[in-house]
């Protein structure tokens, strides 16, 4: 796993305040309640600050962070763009 992938995860057990995202990368984290719209600011923000990268709620798909795999792959092209 990435240091991108790592710092990710920590980050996004912060904000969802739960470690299974970490045990499992296929969580859907909408559907099992693990996110909600507030979390998902606030991960906008933290992922701001941990990354310094910019996410817009205009630019957020809740498709592409649907589960921690896919909000790993999206954040790690943001970096890469």
């Amino acid at each position: 796993m990435s240091t991108t992938s790592t710092r990710l995860l920590e980050v996004l057990k912060n904000v969802a305040e739960t470690d299974e995202v970490e045990r499992n990368l296929d969580l859907p984290l909408y559907d099992s309640q693990v996110l909600d719209s507030m979390k998902t600011v606030d991960l906008m923000v933290a992922i701001s600050e941990e990354f310094g990268i910019e996410i817009s709620p205009a630019e957020f798909e809740r498709e592409k962070w649907a589960t921690p795999r896919l909000l790993i792959a999206d954040v790690e092209q943001r970096l890469a763009s």
